[in-house]
């Protein structure tokens, strides 16, 4: 009787066919609790890793606010300029979709998934942005802090406080393709608050007092770790199929 079992080479190789032909970009999203924890600054030091491998690196839109050693960290990196958007007589900087896709590059750095876009921009919301992105077979490298999870919102305001206006939606995260959690301890994070490393004296005083407090940066830093198991347990759950019958084969 004839074998008429599939061959495990030619599923391979059609997989990867199909794959190259699809050519959608990877979204790797490094994941945070808080402002400061280090997400631009891992997502930076990834990116001149990356280029030292070879890989065509762009630094598409990286947030003006970021702290100084993470700036260094820009150097050496070819960096697109800012889309200006003038609203209300104010110039509004924005990232460049048009030029990013243009250059397109093999990886491109955009900073702050959960921004909203100014109104003359073609999206709204800079996942989307991302989404064309991607769509295009560019690679992203992306930052977004937990709170900003549509699902996670009505408990961080419970913990908090604070009502996070600016929000993606959880089919955004758990779509991509890797998840970074940057993690430090809240002690830590708050000493970099004391030292002026992540706002000025003035809005850090003011941060201590409301969402800095060590309570709510350890309940977020929680959270934000069940959410990344919590995703990770979602992908193996997407994979099991394929390794079972893989291990008929």
């Amino acid at each position: 009787m004839l074998d008429k079992r599939p061959n495990p080479d030619a599923l391979l190789k059609q997989i990867i066919t199909e794959d190259s032909q699809k050519k959608i970009g990877k979204l790797k999203v490094f994941f945070g609790y808080a402002a400061g924890v280090g997400k631009t600054f891992a997502m930076l030091d990834a990116a001149h890793t990356a280029k030292k491998e070879g890989i065509d690196v762009v630094a598409g839109y990286i947030e003006p606010h970021t702290r100084p050693e993470t700036l260094a960290l820009l150097e050496g990196l070819e960096m697109l300029k800012p889309l200006n958007v003038v609203h209300k007589g104010i110039t509004l900087k924005e990232f460049n979709l048009d030029d990013a896709i243009k250059r397109n590059p093999e990886l491109i750095l955009v900073d702050e998934l959960a921004h909203t876009n100014a109104e003359d921009c073609r999206h709204r919301k800079r996942y989307q942005d991302i989404e064309e992105l991607l769509k295009a077979g560019i690679n992203v490298y992306t930052t977004v802090n937990v709170q900003h999870l549509e699902s996670l919102n009505d408990i961080v305001a419970s913990i908090t406080g604070v009502i996070v206006r600016e929000r993606i939606p959880d089919s955004v995260f758990d779509r991509a393709d890797q998840v970074e959690l940057v993690d430090i301890e809240p002690d830590d994070l708050i000493e970099r608050l004391n030292k002026g490393k992540i706002y000025k004296e003035k809005q850090a005083k003011k941060a201590l007092d409301h969402f800095f407090t060590r309570e709510n940066l350890g309940a977020l830093r929680e959270i934000a770790m069940r959410r990344t198991a919590d995703r990770l347990n979602k992908v193996v759950e997407k994979i099991k199929p394929v390794l079972i019958v893989g291990s008929i084969l």
